[in-house]
């Protein structure tokens, strides 16, 4: 034994028998007799080299089997969480650490001799008690340095765990010698200058985290004896297949919830109980000797639980939006439908009405025409609806399938339209219309409905507002590299230059700048020389490729 700084050093034991030597020096006569004459006295030394590859060679004076190192391998973050027993020298020399020393010379003693595993050939043996061997993977390592013969260290709780005795105890006799004999005693040094003190946040001590060599040592074969004599569990892990079916498992649990549950709150709710019930299942796992896998399996848990909470929130979001698209998209057709076809023939009965030019007996005709009307666009807005929205119905009950090309449909719009009854159409005497195919690849049916309705709106409002109109050109062609859609005539309809009718209000312009901005095209009315107006809508004919 050798003295610290303070003049004192420190025995550990615990309630088995033997002794180890801690080296410090020189012996004399006396220490060498003792050597000699024990049997039961195991010493250390450091097999493995440092990093100047130095190794420190047990007392010569003791057999061989009668030394153990007491080397150990540290954990990346520089914790100790495994005990090395056993490794082979560059020299191809086999060697036992302390910790297996001690064990071995306490446990023969009870006629349980150290062997081979049965399991694992390569692990080591008391009896029926094999010490589960540390593997690359174990728990929660990932290719992790398993070389020699290593085991977990599975800690003692408490603050002292090991009866701790001073060598001024034991000069001055105030150590029982119960508390020695039969017992496994441990010498060593508990002084920071010595610096034997390693990183295990397992324990807890006056300095948190640091603990000495010599109680690492307690622990160790600790943990062995108490497993072959009392039952005591060891740390063991599953194998990698079972670690892969518990994790899958509870990843699985995570999407589940996510299934059952349409509310996030519950599903949040059930991941917080469910991440309780998993740490506490690892918890009374590991007081049972068992290190299950925390950490893989609550990540694929939360994340899959949170993702897909996340998900519902933004389908929820989604949902929502999309049913009040349905409804603004429900509401616009219909208010379209009306106003191109009903409103029209309203507002040409309201201003043959002020005119007095209309009788009782027209007056009746033109309010059931349009009372028929209404219900049309009533079965066409239910039609439309049900066919997905890819017909549109036009005023004398003509409905037109919208995958039709987009020059055809065009015409059909504007052979149903220019026959309809309002009076400036009867004023035409020159018709020019040119419908040549148009590249309709990237035009949606929405797009196609738009064209449509772009189409009838601008024809109704010459056959309301061209007043003197006598001629009338419709053109669907390809210009510049631009598909052009345009309506030009001679009469004196809505003067583009006043601002009586504030035409940038109406909504026949805003359905017109909507669907300009739709197609990244342009929409523009101006005035015709010498009288008239002329509509004019643009688009590409590319489509851009970020588009």
């Amino acid at each position: 034994m050798a003295e610290n700084s303070s003049g004192t050093c420190h025995l550990a034991g615990w309630g088995f028998a033997r002794i180890y030597y801690y080296w410090t020096g020189h012996a004399g006569s006396k220490l060498v007799e003792v050597f000699r004459e024990s049997q039961n006295l195991i010493a250390i030394e450091k097999a493995l080299g440092d990093r100047e590859g130095f190794t420190v060679s047990p007392p010569p004076d003791l057999p061989p089997e009668q030394a153990g190192f007491a080397d150990a391998i540290l954990d990346t973050d520089g914790y100790l969480r495994r005990s090395l027993l056993r490794i082979s020298t560059p020299q191809g020399e086999r060697k036992l650490s302390l910790t297996l020393r001690l064990a071995q010379t306490y446990l023969s003693s009870q006629g349980i001799p150290l062997e081979p595993g049965i399991r694992d050939p390569i692990a080591i043996r008391f009896g029926s008690t094999e010490l589960t061997r540390f593997q690359p993977n174990s728990g929660g390592y990932v290719r992790a340095d398993a070389g020699g013969n290593q085991i977990l260290l599975n800690f003692r709780s408490g603050r002292e765990p090991f009866r701790v005795i001073s060598l001024n105890d034991i000069k001055s006799g105030h150590v029982d010698p119960n508390w020695i004999r039969d017992r496994i005693v441990l010498v060593g040094i508990t002084a920071a200058s010595v610096k034997d003190i390693v990183n295990s946040a397992a324990i807890t001590g006056v300095n948190p985290k640091l603990v000495y060599g010599a109680e690492i040592q307690a622990h160790a074969v600790s943990q062995i004896i108490s497993a072959v004599l009392d039952g005591r569990p060891l740390l063991q892990i599953w194998s990698d297949g079972w670690e892969y079916l518990w994790i899958f498992a509870w990843g699985v649990l995570g999407i589940s919830m996510g299934r059952l549950f349409q509310s996030p709150f519950k599903i949040l709710m059930g991941l917080g109980m469910a991440s309780v019930g998993l740490i506490g299942i690892c918890y009374f796992g590991l007081i049972l000797g068992w290190w299950i896998p925390l950490v893989p399996a609550i990540l694929p848990l939360v994340f899959n639980g949170a993702g897909l909470t996340a998900g519902l929130f933004y389908r929820h979001q989604q949902d929502l939006r999309l049913r009040l698209q349905e409804r603004q998209f429900i509401i616009e057709h219909t208010f379209d439908t009306i106003h191109n076809g009903p409103l029209q023939r309203l507002a040409r009965i309201l201003s043959t009405a002020q005119e007095n030019h209309l009788s009782s007996e027209l007056l009746l005709s033109e309010l059931k025409q349009l009372n028929q009307e209404i219900r049309r666009v009533y079965e066409s807005v239910r039609r439309e609806t049900l066919t997905q929205g890819e017909h549109i119905y036009l005023g004398g009950n003509l409905e037109l399938d919208l995958h039709t090309p987009i020059h055809e449909l065009l015409y059909q719009v504007y052979d149903n339209t220019i026959t309809r009854d309002f009076p400036y159409f009867e004023t035409i005497k020159v018709k020019i219309n040119k419908f040549e195919p148009l590249e309709s690849r990237y035009l949606s049916i929405e797009q196609k409905r738009g064209l449509c309705r772009f189409l009838e709106e601008a024809l109704c409002n010459v056959g309301k507002y061209a007043v003197g109109v006598t001629r009338l050109s419709v053109i669907c062609t390809q210009e510049n590299g631009e598909n052009v859609l345009r309506i030009i005539d001679n009469g004196v309809g809505l003067d583009a230059l006043s601002d009586n009718l504030d035409q940038s209000r109406g909504r026949g312009t805003q359905q017109a700048k909507n669907l300009a901005r739709q197609l990244r095209g342009t929409f523009r009315r101006f005035p015709n020389s010498p009288k008239g107006i002329v509509c004019e809508l643009t688009w590409s004919v590319a489509k851009a490729w970020f588009w």
